[in-house]
């Protein structure tokens, strides 16, 4: 299984908005801090804005922040909403199906529980778990240098 690129860059959109708490943070500055694409990055915040996890100021002095506390964000709706387009393999798209195992097929029931699996697993974890006492993350992602220096460090598992 690989995760698309739309789904890395919306973790690291709402990491970067939740090290950087309630202070608003500019696209560019994700895009940049993020190695990503402008673009990119701000089709993933136009997504995420629309699904209630991020609140968005326009002009000049705008930006993007969290619309909710990282620990009520769900890792694991936010990966089904950027996963759940893209069918997992051909014999999840009712329309482009071609395989003619379809009917007989045992896997496909197999694939279905461990997607399940897969995502009760990130349904538990928390953008504050990802976040909280990652003092790594927090130096990379503080936007100006802020919080440099200031970790305390509680860490969750890893």
């Amino acid at each position: 299984m690989r995760l698309t690129i739309r789904t890395n860059l919306a973790a690291r959109v709402l990491m970067y908005c939740a090290v950087n708490g309630r202070d608003l943070v500019r696209t560019s500055d994700i895009a940049a801090d993020c190695n990503a694409s402008t673009n990119h990055v701000a089709r993933v915040v136009q997504q995420l804005q629309a699904e209630g996890f991020i609140e968005t100021l326009r002009g000049r002095t705008g930006g993007i922040r969290l619309a909710k506390p990282a620990s009520g964000i769900s890792i694991g709706a936010v990966f089904r909403l950027f996963e759940t387009d893209i069918p997992f393999a051909e014999c999840f798209d009712p329309d482009n199906n071609t395989c003619p195992l379809v009917s007989v097929c045992r896997l496909r029931g197999y694939v279905v529980r461990a997607l399940e699996a897969f995502y009760h697993e990130l349904d538990m974890v928390t953008l504050d778990d990802l976040v909280r006492g990652n003092c790594g993350l927090q130096d990379l992602l503080a936007a100006g240098g802020r919080l440099s220096g200031g970790c305390s460090r509680t860490a969750g598992p890893a």
